[in-house]
């Protein structure tokens, strides 16, 4: 098994500031560009990306006890969740909103330790199917009950928060073209 991401390793190691850098960065940001300068979205920007950051380690922790990076984890969840447990590899890489390559490389991964086998496409002679085996259940399974206790490392926020972050950051997605 591959050890700790770096992030992990520095999150770990250090220890807690007397003060919090994102408002540091957003005093600092005012006096350099003025209160105007977009301080509210360089705020919660860098909120957003440090959140991604700690959420990130605290998943990774977990899936790294199964070999797994969340992506895997995605992609298995998807093919457990589609009636046959198979689907085109174009599909998956739709569906996770990923490149065909990512698409290839995590279902090679997936494939090599056991938790995925490609088949031929029964309709497109040049297609290949993903299909999740009983072992990638299993680790789905597994996986998922762990991620759950920690509400996937969003445990600080009751449900009403979590509903509230979901429909401003859904705004976001839906503005950037996310889907229709």
């Amino acid at each position: 098994m591959a050890g700790p991401p770096v992030t992990f390793l520095v999150m770990a190691k250090r220890r807690p500031l007397p003060f919090d850098p994102v408002e540091e960065a957003a005093r600092q940001w005012s006096n350099h560009f003025g209160a105007d300068a977009a301080v509210q979205p360089m705020r919660a920007v860098t909120s957003l990306m440090r959140v991604q950051q700690i959420v990130l380690s605290r998943l990774d922790e977990i899936l790294r006890r199964y070999d797994l990076t969340f992506a895997r984890y995605e992609a298995l969840v998807l093919l457990t969740f589609t009636r046959t447990g198979a689907l085109p590899l174009g599909k998956m890489g739709e569906r996770l909103q990923i490149h065909p390559t990512s698409v290839t490389s995590i279902v090679r991964r997936l494939e090599r330790d056991g938790l995925v086998r490609r088949l031929p496409h029964p309709e497109d002679g040049r297609g290949v199917l993903a299909e999740v085996t009983e072992e990638g259940r299993a680790v789905v399974a597994a996986t998922t009950k762990e991620l759950v206790a920690i509400r996937f490392g969003l445990d600080p926020l009751d449900d009403e928060s979590l509903a509230t972050v979901h429909e401003l950051l859904t705004r976001i997605r839906h503005s950037a073209g996310d889907f229709i």
